[in-house]
């Protein structure tokens, strides 16, 4: 199905509610940033002293999920909104509700990543048992993820996640979807680009702290030049230069890296951690 045509924005009386429109898309990313403050607010809030370096509990899964998409939601709304604002203006002749499921859509996609890391951690603890404690393999594990998402930086999968996220408008006009459905379908796909260009960052927070809003603001950060930024191939060979230093500094020195809780014999991420009060 094709996009809808472009709506004339002046003209024949047309300027008025250009205007509006334009109040409408502001709106949007207005609303967008807000839910994204709340929730760093809120996050840091929930992780207060819980930061217990890599591979940290991830606590039962019901309290983690929920922490999961909030953290997604301060981190990823506000790369998305130049998007979800794009996608307002080509159907500002529709639903005005459109664009929120648009981007309730991206947040299931990226809700989902954080039900398969749940699960990936909580086998990988269960399996091992003690052998990923961080003064046995745990600390060498947290150490090659970080090297292994430095790489993926300059894999040909990373370009083309990152170009779909670049580029809003051809993603838009290439898997048009009309109505509701449409709209959640969209920003569905749309979160799933964003997961193949994010997933190995997200993978570096976990090996640094996934509790920590230090790291979480640092991998926020280079998510949103890499997204944001006109120089593309400098902030992912920037990225990766990052990543790679710190996977060393892991490996050989973990004491100098700035702002690293080093755990103290605690055993790979699992779902028995209580909840907090």
């Amino acid at each position: 199905m094709t996009a809808p045509a472009p709506v004339p924005v002046g003209g024949g009386g047309g300027l008025a509610p250009a205007f509006a429109a334009a109040r409408t898309r502001l709106g949007l990313v207005a609303l967008l940033f807000a839910l994204a403050a709340v929730g760093w607010w809120w996050t840091a809030h929930q992780m207060k002293g819980m930061d217990n370096g890599p591979w940290t509990n991830l606590g039962a899964f019901g309290w983690f999920l929920a922490i999961w998409v909030v953290m997604m939601a301060a981190m990823m709304f506000p790369s998305v909104a130049p998007t979800a604002a794009l996608y307002a203006r080509m159907t500002e002749r529709d639903s005005p509700v459109l664009p929120l499921l648009f981007a309730a859509g991206y947040l299931a996609t990226w809700a989902g990543a954080g039900v398969v890391a749940f699960a990936v951690g909580l086998a990988a603890g269960d399996v091992s048992g003690g052998a990923l404690a961080w003064d046995h393999a745990g600390r060498w594990v947290a150490g090659a993820t970080l090297l292994v998402a430095a790489a993926y930086e300059l894999s040909p999968l990373k370009d083309v996640c990152l170009g779909k996220c670049r580029s809003p408008l051809g993603f838009l006009l290439g898997s048009w979807r009309s109505g509701r459905s449409g709209a959640l379908r969209m920003g569905a796909r749309n979160g799933a680009w964003c997961v193949g260009c994010c997933w190995a960052l997200m993978a570096s927070l976990f090996a640094l702290g996934v509790m920590s809003i230090i790291w979480m603001t640092v991998v926020a950060g280079m998510i949103a030049v890499e997204k944001a930024t006109p120089w593309r191939r400098v902030a992912t060979y920037g990225t990766a230069v990052v990543l790679l230093v710190l996977g060393v500094l892991l490996l050989a020195a973990p004491g100098a890296i700035p702002a690293l809780t080093t755990p103290q014999g605690a055993t790979m991420m699992t779902g028995s951690m209580s909840l907090p009060r």
